[in-house]
C-alpha cells in the first residue's frame, strides 16, 4: 500500500536536503524501499504551497490583517483549494465554455437527476469544507446547478426558469434557512424520498465530516421458478388444466397483473389450445418476425 506523508521542518533548506537523503538511505537499507525523488519535494511553506492530499497547505503571513490588536494570522497553517481543482471539477458539465445538459441523465426521473447532481456536488464540497477559501467553489455550484436545470428542462421540454421555480425549496440548516433545489417521491404510509442539491453552504468548517446519507434500498419481490412450477397455472390467462399459447403485443404487458384475455386488442382466436398437461415449465422466446411480439408457452415435461 502506498502512503503519503507530510513533514514540517524549521530550518535552512540545506538541512532539509540532508534529512531527505537520510530518509532515503533508511528506507533503502532497512525497509528495501526506494524514495521517489520526483514526488518528494521540499517547499517553502510561506512563499509556496505543498500539495497534500488534494489540498494546498501553506503558512499564512499577512501584516495588514489584525484580530483585535494582534496579527494572529501570521504563522498559522492554512488549507486552500487548489486552482486546478476549481477549473477541473466544472469541466464535465461545460460545453464550449457554458453549462450544458447531461443527455445521459435525461431518461431518468426528476428525483434521479437531482440526486445524482446533489451527490456529486455534496461530495466535492464536503471534502473541501475545512479549507479557508472553500467559497471559491461557487463557480462549481453555479455550473452544476445550471446544468441540472437544463437537463430537467430538456427532459420536460420546458425552460430553465420554470424548472427552477418547480424544484426550489427552503430548508432549515444549522446556519439558518437556506434555499436549495429538491425533488420528492411521495409514498403511501411512508416517508417521502427526497433528493436535494446545494443544501450545504460554502462556509469553512474546521470539524467538517462527510454526512452523505446512505441510499434507501427498495426490496422488490422476485418470482421463484419452483413457486411458479408448483402453481400449475398459466401465468397469462390464469387457467389450469388446459394450456394455451398467447402472443403478447409488447413485453411490458407480461409484468402486469390480471388476465390478458380481458384486455382490449387481445385476439383469443389467434391462441390455439394445446392438450392438458400435469406439470409444465414456462419459457419465453421472442418472435423472429416481429421483435416486439413475445410468447410464453407451457411445455410438457
Amino acid at each position: 500500500m502506498q502512503r503519503d506523508h507530510l513533514l514540517g521542518f524549521t530550518g535552512p533548506k540545506a538541512e532539509a536536503e540532508e534529512i531527505k537523503e537520510r530518509l532515503a538511505e533508511f528506507l533503502r537499507d532497512e525497509l528495501t524501499l526506494e524514495l521517489s525523488h520526483d514526488k518528494t519535494l521540499i517547499t517553502h511553506a510561506r512563499t509556496g504551497a505543498a500539495r497534500f492530499p488534494g489540498y494546498e497547505i501553506t503558512v499564512q503571513h499577512n501584516d495588514t490583517k489584525k484580530t483585535g490588536r494582534y496579527r494572529r494570522v501570521n504563522g498559522q497553517v492554512a488549507l486552500r483549494v487548489p486552482l486546478d481543482v476549481i477549473k477541473a471539477k466544472p469541466a464535465p458539465y461545460l460545453h464550449r465554455g457554458k453549462p450544458a445538459k447531461q443527455a445521459a441523465l435525461s431518461n431518468g426521473s426528476d428525483h434521479t437527476i437531482v440526486a445524482t447532481y446533489g451527490a456529486i456536488y455534496r461530495g466535492i464540497v464536503q471534502y473541501y469544507l475545512p479549507a479557508g477559501d472553500v467559497y471559491r467553489l461557487h463557480r462549481l455550484r453555479w455550473v452544476m446547478e445550471t446544468s441540472m436545470l437544463k437537463t430537467l428542462a430538456g427532459k420536460h421540454r420546458s425552460s430553465v426558469s420554470k424548472m427552477a421555480a418547480k424544484h426550489k425549496a427552503k430548508i432549515q440548516t444549522p446556519h439558518g434557512i437556506r434555499t436549495c433545489f429538491e425533488a420528492r417521491i411521495e409514498r403511501d404510509g411512508r416517508q417521502p424520498l427526497v433528493a436535494r442539491f446545494d443544501e450545504t453552504p460554502l462556509r469553512r468548517q474546521k470539524t467538517a465530516a462527510i454526512i452523505d446519507r446512505q441510499p434507501i434500498r427498495v426490496d422488490y419481490p422476485h418470482k421463484e421458478l419452483i413457486t411458479r412450477l408448483l402453481a400449475d397455472t398459466c401465468e397469462i390467462c390464469r387457467q389450469s388444466g388446459g394450456v394455451q399459447v398467447h402472443h403478447v403485443r409488447k413485453l411490458a404487458d407480461l409484468g402486469k397483473p390480471g388476465s390478458l384475455l380481458s384486455r382490449p386488442g387481445f385476439d383469443s382466436s389467434a391462441s390455439p389450445v394445446m392438450p392438458a398437461v400435469s406439470r409444465a415449465v414456462r419459457s419465453r422466446r421472442s418472435c423472429s418476425r416481429n421483435p416486439r411480439l413475445s410468447c410464453r408457452r407451457l411445455i410438457d415435461r
